[in-house]
């Protein structure tokens, strides 16, 4: 069963700054319907688990954990990063962190594929999705069942006052493989964790070359592409981290900021939260500093990613696979 959304996933809003999933303030609340609250509760909670699959896969995986190069530092224990994960350790966690409960019985799901087209296709959908009838990839029977113990009483029931037969005659383990059949439709859906990458060095590594030299040189060195390539745990990590390198609490890569205040007071330090209304700075002392943007207030902001973020708007297909292929050489 899904565990119960916590009341700042409800009332907050993911803050613009692509590095932060931080909130905004009580503003932001959402505004539920007064009338039938608990249902109304109980509707954002799935929708909320399959938003955050299905479109923010990207904020998924930076609450699970960064992708990092290999190796951790100082020799110390870390939990493996997401990126880093194999695909059914990736699967694992996702299906943890949204809440989706138990992993489908693969092996039951093919048993009972052929048994909800025949008995239920031609209502809810092949594969669940809605046809004639809803569909049941976020019906609340199915996400608050786990193996059958909830929906094999359903079945044998029906709902015969909304034009839903009861399956009595059907034996308990065909509805138990039905079960499990709807489960993994929503683990295809909303886990991306399963999701197995390709090989993706198609590239040419010369022309990757001529690209890193005429694009990547002016702020880059030659030591910062050293060992580049093994410095990931596969191909596709490497594409994403040169592509959109990941910020550390420790390294250059932080956004930081300088803040005169209209009394002349001047703050700078790295950002640890902004949006329109206040942004949040660490000093080089380690104090916060929480500045609301009042009139008067001015913020500069340096963003040593801006250039990647003003590439990506241009990069080819051709180029980001052969830059890729390139950087994979670099051992």
């Amino acid at each position: 069963m899904a565990p119960p959304v916590s009341q700042s996933m409800r009332d907050g809003c993911v803050d613009r700054h692509d590095d932060w999933l931080r909130r905004c303030g009580p503003g932001c609340n959402l505004i539920l319907l007064k009338t039938d609250r608990q249902k109304n509760l109980g509707i954002l909670h799935r929708l909320l688990h399959v938003m955050l699959a299905a479109s923010l896969v990207v904020q998924t995986v930076n609450a699970i954990g960064q992708e990092e190069p290999s190796g951790g530092q100082n020799g110390s224990h870390q939990q493996t990063p997401y990126q880093n994960m194999t695909p059914d350790q990736r699967a694992e966690a996702t299906r943890k962190f949204l809440g989706l409960g138990a992993e489908p019985d693969k092996v039951a799901a093919a048993r009972g594929a052929p048994l909800f087209q025949q008995n239920c296709g031609f209502c809810h959908g092949q594969q669940a999705r809605g046809a004639t009838g809803p569909s049941l990839i976020t019906s609340d029977e199915v996400l608050t069942d786990d193996h059958g113990e909830r929906l094999t009483p359903f079945l044998k029931k029906g709902r015969p006052e909304k034009g839903m037969p009861a399956f009595a005659t059907m034996p308990d383990d065909q509805l138990k493989d039905i079960s499990e059949f709807l489960h993994l439709q929503i683990e295809e859906i909303a886990n991306r964790g399963t999701y197995h990458v390709l090989n993706i060095l198609v590239g040419n590594a010369a022309k990757g070359q001529a690209y890193v030299t005429t694009h990547c040189m002016s702020c880059h060195t030659t030591e910062t592409f050293a060992h580049i390539g093994s410095s990931f745990h596969s191909p596709e990590q490497l594409q994403r981290g040169w592509i959109w390198p990941m910020r550390r609490e420790d390294s250059s890569p932080a956004i930081t900021a300088t803040v005169k205040t209209p009394d002349g007071v001047t703050v700078a330090g790295r950002v640890m939260q902004v949006s329109d209304f206040r942004i949040t700075l660490v000093d080089h002392k380690g104090k916060t500093h929480v500045i609301d943007r009042v009139p008067g207030v001015n913020v500069q902001i340096k963003d040593p990613r801006a250039a990647h973020e003003a590439m990506i708007m241009s990069l080819r297909n051709d180029d980001m696979h052969d830059v890729t292929a390139y950087l994979a050489t670099l051992k």
